[in-house]
C-alpha cells in the first residue's frame, strides 16, 4: 500500500527522521530522541508537522443553522470572528464520529480541523447531513486535492512557542500578543502567503497552529527551524497529550463510545434548546463510566491501552491510553471506569499476570510546564 505524504515529507526524510505508517499517512515518530522532543516542548519550544489532519471549509447562507445542527457543541458560542470551539460530531446513536475543532470567521464561512484517519468518513458525513437538511453550504476540503488548494498545519508549541512565531511571521506580532486560547485570525502578507494563526494546540503547552498554502510548507518550516524551533514527531506529540489529558481518537473514543464515557461532556451543550444530530440518543443513555487519570504505584510493570482496571467493589473498567512520563517520571494513564471509582481510590491494574496499585487522579497530569497529579 502507497502512504499517503504530508507536503512536508521530504523536509522530514532530509531530517534524518524515523518514519512511520500512521493511519496511512507516512509520518515521522521522532528526529532522534522522543524523551527530548518531549522536554523540548514542555520546557522551551517545539514544533509537528500535522498537515496530516484535513482542513474543511463550510461556507454559505446557511452555515451557521448547518452546524448547529451537526455538531454537538454550540457554534452559537461564536460571535465573535476568529472564535474556536471543540466539539464532539456525533452519529444518529450518540455515539463519536470524530472529535474537531471549528473555528468562526464569517456567517458565511466556518472552518473544521478534523483528523486524519477520519477525513474521508467525516467528509462524507457532513455531505449526507447536508443534503438531508438542505442546507445548501459549499463544502471544502482543503487537503487532498490541487496543491493551490491545499493547507499545510504546523503545530509551534511550548513556553516560547508565540515568541518565535512572531520572528517568522513579523505582520503577527499584534494578533499574537492580543490573541486569547482558542482564537484564530488570519494574516495576509506574510513571507509565505495567507497564514491562519491560532491559538490552540494538542500538548497542554501554549502555542499556535499555523495553516498556509502547502506550496509554502519547506520554507515555513526551515524558517522556523533557523529561528530555533525543534522538530518533534509523533512519539513526543503522543507523550505531551496524555500528560496533558487529552483524548486520542480512536484510542480514547470511537464510534462505540459515548461522548459521556470518555470525559468528553464539556465539549456538548445539552442546555440550549436546539437539537442535533445524536442528541436524542445520547439523553437517553446518559452517562455510564467516568473517565479519569491512574498513576501506577508498583513497580512490574508499563501502564497500556486495553489493561483492565479492577475496582474495591469488584466493578470493571479499562485503560485506554498509557505511557511513561518523561515530565512525571511516572507511569500514567488515561482510563474509562464504573461510576463507583472515586478520585482518591487505590485500584488494581492487571498487567500480565500481574495486579499492581495504582492512584486515580484527575486530569490533567500536566499544563504549562507544572505537574497536576502525583
Amino acid at each position: 500500500m502507497t502512504l499517503s505524504a504530508t507536503p512536508l515529507n521530504a523536509a522530514h526524510r532530509a531530517a534524518g527522521a524515523k518514519m512511520v505508517d500512521f493511519g496511512g499517512w507516512d509520518m515521522p515518530v521522532n528526529y532522534g530522541s522522543q524523551i527530548e522532543e518531549h522536554h523540548a516542548v514542555r520546557r522551551d519550544v517545539g514544533m509537528f508537522d500535522v498537515s496530516h489532519m484535513c482542513v474543511v471549509d463550510i461556507e454559505g447562507a446557511h452555515a451557521r443553522p448547518f452546524l448547529r445542527g451537526l455538531l454537538a457543541n454550540n457554534v452559537d458560542k461564536l460571535q465573535v470572528a476568529g472564535k474556536a470551539l471543540y466539539s464532539c460530531m456525533l452519529n444518529e446513536s450518540g455515539f463519536v464520529i470524530d472529535d474537531l475543532i471549528v473555528y468562526f470567521f464569517r456567517e458565511d464561512w466556518f472552518r473544521l480541523v478534523v483528523n486524519a484517519g477520519t477525513a474521508v468518513k467525516d467528509l462524507a458525513w457532513i455531505a449526507e447531513q447536508n443534503v438531508a437538511t438542505g442546507s445548501g453550504v459549499t463544502i471544502t476540503q482543503r487537503r487532498d486535492g490541487a496543491l493551490d488548494s491545499t493547507m499545510a498545519l504546523i503545530a509551534v508549541q511550548g513556553p516560547n512557542a508565540r515568541a518565535k512565531v512572531v520572528q517568522v511571521l513579523p505582520g503577527a506580532q499584534a494578533a499574537a500578543d492580543a490573541m486569547k486560547p482558542f482564537n484564530a485570525v488570519i494574516v495576509d502578507g506574510t513571507p509565505f502567503g495567507q497564514v491562519m494563526v491560532a491559538r490552540t494546540g494538542y500538548t497542554g503547552e501554549d502555542g499556535v497552529e499555523l495553516a498556509f498554502p502547502a506550496a509554502q510548507a519547506q520554507a515555513a518550516w526551515d524558517a522556523l527551524r533557523a529561528a530555533g524551533v525543534k522538530p518533534a514527531g509523533l512519539g513526543a506529540r503522543d507523550t505531551l497529550r496524555l500528560e496533558a489529558g487529552m483524548n486520542l481518537y480512536g484510542q480514547d473514543m470511537d464510534e462505540t463510545i459515548n461522548p459521556l464515557d470518555a470525559g468528553l461532556a464539556w465539549t456538548i451543550d445539552l442546555v440550549a434548546g436546539r437539537d442535533f444530530v445524536g442528541k436524542a440518543a445520547l439523553l437517553a443513555m446518559g452517562q455510564r463510566f467516568q473517565f479519569v487519570g491512574l498513576i501506577l504505584r508498583e513497580k512490574g510493570g508499563v501502564l497500556r491501552a486495553h489493561q483492565q482496571v479492577l475496582s474495591n467493589s469488584g466493578s470493571v473498567g479499562e485503560i485506554t491510553s498509557g505511557t511513561f512520563s518523561p515530565t512525571m517520571q511516572q507511569a500514567i494513564a488515561l482510563a474509562r471506569v464504573p461510576m463507583d471509582v472515586a478520585v482518591g481510590d487505590t485500584v488494581k491494574v492487571a498487567i500480565r499476570d500481574k495486579q499492581l496499585a495504582a492512584s486515580v487522579v484527575k486530569l490533567p497530569f500536566v499544563r504549562n510546564g507544572k505537574i497536576l497529579a502525583a
